[in-house]
């Protein structure tokens, strides 16, 4: 399977988009899941049984560049430190809480892009990030957040995932995105296991009392949902990628309402408003918007304006 060649922004979009879908459906499975389920050994599965569907679409050949293999083998380390501190939280607190907390990697994103790399961010993208968080809150909390003793776990995660996705952005660009998310499935899957065995390996018996969870977030979330992040950050910028799959909370909250039957309150209908609205502030271009404001309120106006003040 090739790479696409080229991708407009609004099609990598698009992708991206798609992807929040699928992972907001991963995340009613996830929360089955946190209670009972050893987090090394669920994680670990689930990543390997990624790996392993998407291997027979390379032909079973991994052809990654040795230079490149740094990059996928830290987008792998960060999905396990990620994806365990994640499941880790859920155990202590809830899933509002969760969702919330995680869904803050949408304002590290620009602000890591900023302080670490020296990216300097449109004012936009810092409008479009805060709109997101104040969504996220009234979405997933319904606007009252009590802190839990898992929510630190969740913090911490979330400033593994903006790592994540940026560097997903800068190492993906040189390779076939495929090849690329196989290679940090195998590394993610690799530390689960071995971190699982070391640590609690009584609990690989637990596997089969939920092996429905595994196989659905292996297929969904993991082969699915992460091959199409690489594909999508292929092509679209990172704080993009940030925004648009922040959309995952507004699908995990209409999911939990249509098949968990979950209540929606009407502050969470405007907290969805609020995270879409903010994918859309996030693609206004600020060079387009100064020339159609210089094109409707002319220098002229302006100084008429300062005139009569």
């Amino acid at each position: 399977m090739k790479s696409p060649k080229s991708l407009s922004r609004i099609q990598a979009d698009l992708i991206l988009l798609f992807t929040a879908a699928v992972w907001g459906s991963g995340f009613i499975a996830q929360r089955v899941a946190a209670p009972s389920l050893s987090i090394f050994f669920y994680n670990g599965g689930r990543f390997l049984l990624g790996a392993l569907l998407l291997l027979p679409l390379i032909r079973f050949r991994l052809q990654i560049p040795r230079a490149s293999w740094l990059g996928v083998t830290i987008a792998g380390v960060l999905l396990f430190a990620a994806g365990a501190l994640q499941q880790a939280g859920m155990i202590t607190t809830t899933a509002g809480n969760a969702g919330f907390i995680t869904g803050l990697y949408v304002v590290f994103v620009p602000f890591l892009l900023w302080l670490i790399w020296r990216e300097k961010q449109t004012w936009t993208i810092w409008v479009a990030a805060i709109v997101a968080v104040i969504g996220m809150l009234l979405l997933s909390t319904g606007g009252q957040l009590r802190l839990a003793r898992g929510d630190a776990l969740e913090l911490a995660g979330a400033v593994l995932w903006a790592f994540h996705v940026i560097v997903v952005s800068r190492s993906v660009k040189g390779l076939n995105p495929l090849h690329f998310a196989i290679g940090q499935f195998f590394v993610c899957s690799f530390l689960n296991f071995l971190t699982g065995f070391i640590f609690e390996p009584q609990a690989i018996f637990q596997i089969p009392t939920l092996w429905w969870t595994i196989i659905y977030n292996g297929i969904a979330s993991v082969a699915i949902g992460f091959t199409l992040q690489a594909i999508g950050q292929k092509h679209a910028p990172p704080t993009d990628a940030a925004l648009i799959l922040s959309m995952e909370s507004v699908f995990a909250a209409l999911l939990g309402f249509i098949f968990l039957k979950e209540r929606f309150l009407p502050v969470q209908w405007i907290g969805s408003f609020l995270v879409i609205l903010a994918i859309v502030i996030a693609q206004i271009q600020v060079d387009s918007l100064s020339k159609w404001l210089k094109t409707k309120f002319p220098e002229t106006f302006f100084k008429k304006i300062r005139k009569s003040g």
